[in-house]
């Protein structure tokens, strides 16, 4: 069985964005008990993290470390169509991921104890992220 759906992630500039109890609603609406989960960011200037969800402080931290590894305003980046952000918010999603796949028992994704499903947003601006969860079992 798979079960497809997206949902929209309306984001208000850089920062991290907690999906895990959405993409568990979305595991409980398909009826699988057992199997796997996979979530997709449809978007090459934002991404998604499994983090800490526990002590906000490790979100922070993370956005403060890529602002730091990844600056804006490097004189060499050409692709600024967009802005001084275009290109770094690239380069972030480059380094983490487009998509996380997490097994499903008892029609629950089994995350460890201070895990969570995070959208990562690397530009400035607002955004609309679409978000594809596709459950199998």
């Amino acid at each position: 069985m798979v079960f497809m759906k997206s949902v929209r992630v309306n984001t208000h500039g850089k920062g991290v964005y907690e999906l895990t109890a959405e993409v568990e609603r979305v595991v409980a609406e398909s009826g699988v008990e057992q199997g796997m989960v996979n979530v997709f960011n449809r978007h090459t200037s934002s991404s998604l993290v499994m983090m800490e969800n526990a002590d906000p402080t490790a979100c922070r931290d993370l956005e403060a470390y890529f602002d730091q590894l990844v600056p804006e305003g490097i004189p060499y980046f050409k692709h600024t169509y967009e802005g001084p952000d275009d290109m770094p918010s690239h380069i972030r999603m480059v380094l983490t991921r487009s998509s996380e796949t997490v097994p499903i028992k008892a029609g629950r994704m089994l995350l460890g104890t201070w895990q969570g499903l995070f959208l990562f947003e690397h530009r400035r601006a607002r955004h609309e992220r679409e978000i594809v969860i596709t459950v199998y079992g």
